[in-house]
């Protein structure tokens, strides 16, 4: 298993969502020249931070309507999951299966001890079993790695950095209120170019989450190609079978193993997952020299 890091970017990102409400509060209390607003959005931080950090697991199952399965309905998803957590020496994590004929699967929760893995019905039915072995292979690396955590911290920070810009500039603290000198070109500026830096911040750890979680989950399995089998097919699956732009499906979707909605141009180059036939083509080339486990 590899070092990522993950609890330096953790930090970071705990700090960067900490330091974004503690900006706003203090630019608010500054124009207002009340400083209980600093009090309030410091608080809010740390409310927004703690509630990342124990409901990811319980968000992301909730929004796909997802239910925890037994062994009995889902035999070799246990029999998979249960060896290679085994191999792994880490526990076992719950399983469920999400009722949706789109293809994906995604893990979830903050730590090995609080995790779950997901299927849909869709992946269960379009992968047969050895690239359904790679599918969770990839999922438990990515418990393993701590990187689930930082993922929803990720698309917390982008979403709170959407959300300051627009409120920022709407409520005149930078534009159009004359009294205060504000710039309305800087507040315009702001609401195109935040919602563009904050994808960029999710894209930068998404992408890099999913190669090391390939890498990885192939070492686990010692089967590369069996997850460049998978995830061949479910480019087209998801292709064909896209889920709806439901907003809770939306900030789920950095978790999933392939991009789960139809899309192109923009909407693609900053998508959380990176090219399908790239994650391939690295698989592949694992392939062909020994994999250290």
């Amino acid at each position: 298993m590899h070092r990522h890091f993950n609890g330096a970017k953790t930090a970071l990102l705990f700090g960067s969502l900490m330091g974004l409400f503690l900006l706003f509060g203090a630019a608010l209390a500054g124009a207002t020249r009340n400083s209980s607003f600093l009090l309030i959005f410091a608080l809010l931080g740390v409310g927004s931070v703690a509630y990342s950090y124990w409901n990811s697991d319980k968000l992301a199952i909730r929004s796909m309507r997802a239910v925890e399965v037994s062994e009995q309905q889902a035999p070799a998803m246990y029999r998979i999951v249960r060896e290679l957590s085994a191999q792994a020496n880490q526990p076992m994590p719950r399983l469920y299966i999400s009722p949706t004929l789109a293809p994906n699967a995604f893990a979830t929760g903050r730590n090995p001890q609080n995790a779950a893995v997901c299927c849909t019905q869709g992946i269960l039915q379009l992968l047969n079993e050895r690239e359904l072995r790679g599918v969770l292979g990839h999922e438990l690396m990515h418990v393993y790695n701590r990187d689930i955590l930082t993922g929803s911290l990720a698309a917390a920070v982008a979403g709170v950095i959407t959300s300051l810009a627009q409120l920022f500039a709407f409520t005149g603290l930078m534009g159009g209120n004359r009294n205060s000198g504000g710039n309305p070109i800087a507040a315009l500026l702001l609401v195109f170019l935040a919602p563009m830096a904050a994808g960029l911040i999710q894209m930068a750890i998404g992408r890099t989450r999913e190669y090391d979680a390939d890498e990885d989950g192939a070492r686990l399995t010692g089967d590369p190609l069996a997850l460049a089998s998978a995830l061949r097919k479910l480019e087209t699956g998801t292709q064909r079978a896209p889920l709806p732009q439901d907003q809770r499906l939306v900030n789920t979707s950095h978790l999933m193993i392939a991009n789960p909605f139809r899309g192109g141009g923009m909407q693609r180059l900053f998508a959380s997952h990176p090219p399908i036939p790239q994650r391939i083509a690295r698989l592949e080339g694992m392939a062909g020299r020994p994999i250290d486990r």
